[in-house]
């Protein structure tokens, strides 16, 4: 299953996805991993949730990205969520013609195998293919 938020820059989606990822902390049973451009959210981030810098790793192209969400999930069976913050920028897509069909890359992963993921993502949601309105839980 994939959520998602939606809006320009600036507009707020980071605030929303933290409190999210913490409110979650408490109700899940497995494992909880933030997916970010940086560390900068390190400390508003519940410790039970593993941040990952992927600018740490080197993931240069959106195919690349979906062989290392492949790689997380092949490590941790107890995978429960996956929160993506700026997922435009962490996937590496300059732009929004490729979204839909990495979006439907991960989803098939994450039904897959059982997990959730729920991405911001800097589009308006005029913005997005047809397909993804309705994926769109919170629209800023």
């Amino acid at each position: 299953m994939v959520q998602l938020i939606v809006g320009k820059k600036g507009k707020g989606k980071t605030k929303i996805i933290l409190d999210m990822v913490n409110k979650e902390v408490s109700a899940v049973s497995g494992n909880i991993v933030y997916l970010d451009k940086g560390n900068d959210h390190m400390y508003e981030l519940n410790n039970k949730v593993r941040l990952i810098n992927v600018k740490d790793y080197g993931v240069a192209n959106s195919d690349e990205f979906v062989g290392f969400i492949r790689g997380i999930v092949s490590q941790d069976h107890d995978l429960e969520q996956v929160y993506f913050d700026g997922f435009l920028n962490i996937s590496c897509l300059e732009s929004a013609e490729k979204v839909e069909e990495v979006l439907n890359k991960l989803e098939s992963i994450s039904n897959t195998y059982g997990f959730k993921i729920i991405a911001s993502i800097s589009l308006d949601e005029t913005e997005l293919p047809e397909s993804l309105k309705s994926k769109v839980v919170v629209s800023l």
